[in-house]
């Protein structure tokens, strides 16, 4: 029970990486907002967690609209009184080489990916900042971390909440609040099947060739670690990066 009574909140929580955390989360006595474009799966999400006779509710919910966050905000707080643990994990993933990524396609990534974790701190951490306590994780990527081929608009906006991760986390520390971000590898998710399929080798090939451990990493390798920033035992832990990938950045 490493997160009993806490309330947390989990955006693109109807797949991957975000359904795995929550249904983590829940079995360690959590409280959990789930938050998804797709009405479908994040309601299968919240579903499956009480059937496990867990607590979770969920709110239709597009990261690149302040609305739909102050909508979030006032339902968590209407519903569980609080709010503990926020994990900003929607995103999206576009591979293209920078001569031909578009316009359009740089301002929709950027809004998911870097203007969704910006609202997403905005109206959630002055909730914490109330409470003196309260811990945020945001998901970047190696991406992030260093220079790949085809990655100049993902890459821009992983960096990006890399740094803002920093900024509001010296901005929250004497309220409370902590504030760190994740860096995974490809994961075994609808991602890495695009990669898959962008480069023309299966993803156990990526696993091979990208990774010293000789694999993709799991659902569960991301789990567990936004599980450790969200409970008290990484109390003395802002600001940091934590990465999540078999190795691959040590080269």
């Amino acid at each position: 029970m490493r997160l009993e009574n806490k309330a947390t909140i989990i955006t693109g929580g109807g797949t991957g990486i975000g359904k795995e955390t929550a249904l983590l989360f829940a079995s360690e006595g959590a409280k959990v907002v789930i938050t998804d474009i797709n009405q479908e799966s994040g309601r299968q999400t919240v579903k499956d967690i009480q059937t496990n006779g867990g607590e979770a509710i969920f709110v239709h919910h597009d990261v690149s609209k302040e609305e739909d966050w102050k909508k979030v905000a006032e339902e968590t707080i209407n519903t569980f009184g609080k709010v503990d643990v926020l994990f900003n994990n929607a995103g999206i993933y576009i591979i293209k080489p920078l001569a031909e990524i578009e316009l359009e396609e740089w301002n929709r990534l950027m809004a998911i990916n870097v203007t969704g974790v910006f609202l997403g701190m905005k109206h959630i951490m002055p909730l914490m900042a109330k409470q003196n306590k309260g811990s945020v994780i945001n998901a970047s990527s190696i991406a992030g971390l260093i220079g790949s081929p085809g990655h100049v608009l993902y890459g821009a906006s992983k960096g990006a909440v890399r740094i803002m991760t920093k900024d509001a986390a010296m901005e929250y520390a004497s309220a409370g609040v902590r504030v760190n971000s994740i860096h995974p590898g490809y994961i075994d998710t609808g991602m890495a099947d695009y990669a898959s399929e962008v480069s023309g080798n299966s993803k156990e090939e990526l696993g091979k060739t990208l990774f010293p451990l000789g694999h993709l990493g799991s659902v569960k390798d991301v789990a567990y670690t936004v599980l450790f920033l969200a409970s008290d035992e990484s109390a003395y832990t802002t600001g940091s990066e934590f990465v999540i990938d078999g190795g691959a950045t040590s080269r």
